[in-house]
C-alpha cells in the first residue's frame, strides 16, 4: 500500500510539472505560436504508413506553420490522421478530417519556397479568405507533374509569378504544381520517401478524390536542432 501511495505521489508530481498547453485562438495565434516555436525547435518529421515512410524537413523561415505542426504532433491532434484526399499527379492531403481548430494561420509566403515535387504545404479555406490564411490542421504533399518550357512560361504569366531560373528548372526536370505558388504556404519538404507519395496518390478512385482504401499514418518528430 505504501508503495502504491509513493507511485501515485510521483505521478501527481510529474503531472504538476508538465507545462500547461496554451489554447490558440484567432486573437493570440501569432503570439502563442511564436513563443511555442522558440520553446519547441523540432524541424524533422517522420510519417509512417502501410505504403512506406515519408521523412519531412520543416522550414524555419515559416515559423508559425512550423510551430503549429510541431504543436499538433506533440499534443496528439494528429494521432488519428490519415491521407483522405488523393489526386494522382497532383497531391495527397492528410490530417484528421473531423478536427476543426478555432483558428487559422497567417499566410507565410516565401519566394524561396514553391510547390515543387515533394513540397509540404498547408491547405486553406478558399472561400471568404482574402488574406489566404492556412488551415490549422489539414496539410498536403505535392506529387505534381513536369512542365514543358512553353507551359512554364505560360503559367508564370497567367499567375503573375516570378520564379528564379533554378526554380523554373526544377519544375521542368522534377515537376510540381505551380498554380499553388504564393497562394498556399509551403512550410517544408520531403527529404526521403517521395515514392511513397506516388503510391498513395495512385490510389485515387476514378471520378473522385478519395483513396481506394484508408491510409492511416503515424506522425512523430525525429530530431531537435
Amino acid at each position: 500500500m505504501k508503495k502504491i501511495i509513493i507511485l501515485l505521489f510521483i505521478a501527481l508530481a510529474m503531472s504538476a510539472c508538465k507545462p500547461k498547453s496554451i489554447d490558440v485562438t484567432k486573437a493570440n495565434v501569432r503570439e502563442v505560436l511564436t513563443q511555442y516555436g522558440k520553446d519547441n525547435p523540432e524541424n524533422e518529421v517522420l510519417i509512417e504508413t502501410d505504403f512506406g515512410n515519408i521523412k519531412l524537413k520543416l522550414y524555419d523561415e515559416t515559423p508559425l506553420h512550423r510551430a503549429n505542426f510541431v504543436k499538433l504532433i506533440k499534443e496528439g491532434n494528429l494521432d488519428d490522421a490519415e491521407f483522405y484526399r488523393v489526386v494522382n499527379e497532383f497531391m495527397i492531403q492528410g490530417g484528421e478530417p473531423a478536427l476543426h481548430l478555432p483558428y487559422q494561420l497567417p499566410a507565410e509566403f516565401n519566394p524561396k519556397y514553391f510547390h515543387k515535387r515533394g513540397a509540404l504545404s498547408m491547405a486553406r479555406p478558399v472561400d471568404d479568405n482574402p488574406a489566404m490564411e492556412s488551415s490549422a490542421e489539414q496539410f498536403f504533399i505535392i506529387m505534381g507533374t513536369r512542365y514543358t518550357q512553353d507551359d512554364l512560361q505560360s503559367e508564370m504569366r497567367y499567375f503573375g509569378l516570378h520564379l528564379t531560373p533554378e526554380q523554373q528548372q526544377t519544375y521542368i526536370t522534377q515537376g510540381g504544381s505551380m498554380d499553388l505558388d504564393q497562394r498556399f504556404t509551403v512550410f517544408g519538404e520531403v527529404t526521403e520517401g517521395i515514392e511513397v507519395v506516388d503510391k498513395i496518390a495512385k490510389l485515387q478512385i476514378q471520378g473522385t478524390e478519395a483513396p481506394s482504401k484508408k491510409v492511416p499514418m503515424k506522425i512523430t518528430l525525429t530530431k531537435v536542432k
